[in-house]
């Protein structure tokens, strides 16, 4: 008899992990901008499609474009931490303070234009330097958006003169410091909103990446788009992030776990580089020779001067903080002078 409940028992833990094996997993996946975006139709979706083909279709992705859930891009991230969404996309700066050390990689004419470039700079950082910003999160990925350059109406930007009395849009806080510190006055607002605000003169111009260019339609509204010179580092950068619900990651089954984390860090970083190379690329050619306010290295680096102001008020913020903040800054710089 005990040995017929011993089969019993084994037939059933057998049929439960099984079952359990073969369990399909939906993962909801939340971001803010559209569907035709780059970020969903060059990367999550394929990404998603990746997960589905190793897991045999196991993993399943239901992408929630445009805010679909609710709620703001700034709570993206607690979506994530309080599992209304399964993963999100979504920059740290938008939930203002909650990322204080991810912010460094934001400051001006720090890390160089370009995916490859940046990325690379930036998931070290972030390993060696941020991982206590992301506490309670599976992160799959922190990357940027390849460096900001300044598009404006009406008003062509060689110099630092040329800012004065010009209204841009931020997308930060820490680009807020740096605008502000070149002399024009910072407007913070999500990329949906820009295109708009330009047109009705509510604002000059937008301190914005050229991948954004074609979605935002921000090439339609704005006359000049200035350059910075060959091999300069960025204006500034926004950086990106996808995170997981650590909970909803834990309970997958370990195979599952496998083929997210194979798929995810410093994969799925490369992977964002390149869709946003291609793209940016592709913005920058289309733009006429006439539209290029090409900034000399004299004016360059007397903005560059002008911008050190942001740069140590950040650094005071974070030492408030309890942060070294010159230390991670200095990691920084010292990342990326290590990837020149």
């Amino acid at each position: 008899m005990k040995s017929l409940y011993s089969a019993f028992l084994c037939v059933a833990l057998t049929a439960a992990a099984s079952c359990a094996q073969a369990q399909t997993v939906k993962l909801k996946v939340a971001h803010f901008l559209p569907s035709t975006s780059n970020a969903q139709a060059n990367i999550i979706e394929p990404w998603c499609a990746q997960l589905e083909k190793e897991s045999a279709g196991r993993i399943q992705c239901q992408i929630y474009p445009s805010m679909q859930l609710g709620g703001t891009p700034a709570k993206l991230a607690d979506m994530a931490r309080n599992g209304v969404a399964d993963i999100v996309w979504t920059a740290p700066a938008y939930s203002a303070g909650k990322f204080p050390r991810v912010e460094a990689l934001e400051l001006p004419f720090v890390l160089p234009y370009g995916g490859k470039a940046g990325n690379a700079i930036i998931w070290d950082y972030y390993e060696q330097y941020a991982k206590d910003d992301f506490k309670g999160y599976k992160v799959l990925v922190v990357h940027g958006d390849g460096g900001m350059s300044l598009h404006t109406r009406g008003k062509r930007v060689n110099t630092l003169a040329d800012l004065n009395g010009l209204k841009l849009r931020a997308s930060s806080r820490t680009a807020a410091k740096t605008i502000e510190s070149l002399g024009a006055t910072p407007v913070s607002m999500p990329p949906a909103q820009m295109t708009e605000a330009i047109s009705k003169g509510v604002v000059d111009g937008a301190l914005a990446a050229w991948e954004v260019v074609p979605a935002t339609k921000l090439d339609e509204v704005t006359q000049f788009h200035s350059v910075t010179p060959e091999g300069q580092p960025a204006f500034g950068y926004t950086v990106l992030t996808m995170l997981m619900n650590q909970r909803r990651f834990d309970a997958l089954p370990a195979d599952l776990q496998a083929i997210i984390e194979r798929n995810s860090g410093k994969a799925l970083s490369e992977r964002f580089a390149e869709a946003w190379d291609k793209a940016t690329e592709a913005a920058e050619s289309a733009a006429p020779e006439a539209a290029l306010a090409r900034i000399e290295p004299a004016a360059y680096a007397e903005m560059q001067k002008a911008s050190a102001s942001a740069i140590e008020q950040w650094i005071g913020e974070a030492n408030g903080k309890n942060l070294d903040g010159k230390a991670l800054i200095d990691g920084v710089r010292n990342l990326a002078a290590g990837n020149r």
